[in-house]
């Protein structure tokens, strides 16, 4: 799902596109950005632990510094996906950023043990909607609409 949307924003040879994991993500990447779209599993009805961690890590030093750019989500879950998406859009809040796009959810339907721990295969019409959500925040950083 992340690379598709970083695909869809890379079609936008106005925008340096960097897909990065959150593991990997620090402060100095939250700042040097001008948008983002936060990807993650829904694990136990919430973020996924290392996207947690993430915004642990970095959510105080970009406080005050990164109000009004803009923001979209992208939630792979097994059954419902929207607290997760509600844990995204409220550290989003407190960082004041804006909000382009509904969250993306993509349901799995995983509820067996075995369906849960199995490798994930999205759909092409499910990948073509995270492009096209990475296309659109792409667009509107390059017009300056955001």
């Amino acid at each position: 799902m992340a690379e598709a949307a970083a695909a869809g924003a890379a079609t936008e040879a106005a925008v340096r596109v960097r897909l990065l994991h959150a593991a990997q993500a620090g402060p100095a990447d939250v700042l040097d950005a001008d948008g983002y779209i936060f990807a993650t599993p829904e694990n136990l009805a919430a973020i996924s632990g290392l996207l947690k961690d993430f915004f642990d890590r970095c959510y105080y030093p970009a406080l005050g510094r990164i109000a009004g750019r803009p923001y979209a989500a992208m939630i792979c879950a097994g059954s419902d996906g929207s607290n997760a998406a509600r844990q995204i859009e409220r550290i989003a809040t407190g960082w004041r950023l804006k909000a382009v796009a509904e969250a993306l959810i993509v349901c799995t339907h995983a509820q067996s043990t075995e369906a849960i721990l199995a490798p994930k295969h999205i759909a092409a019409a499910e990948l073509a909607r995270c492009n096209e959500l990475g296309a659109a925040l792409a667009t509107g950083l390059a017009l300056g609409v955001f």
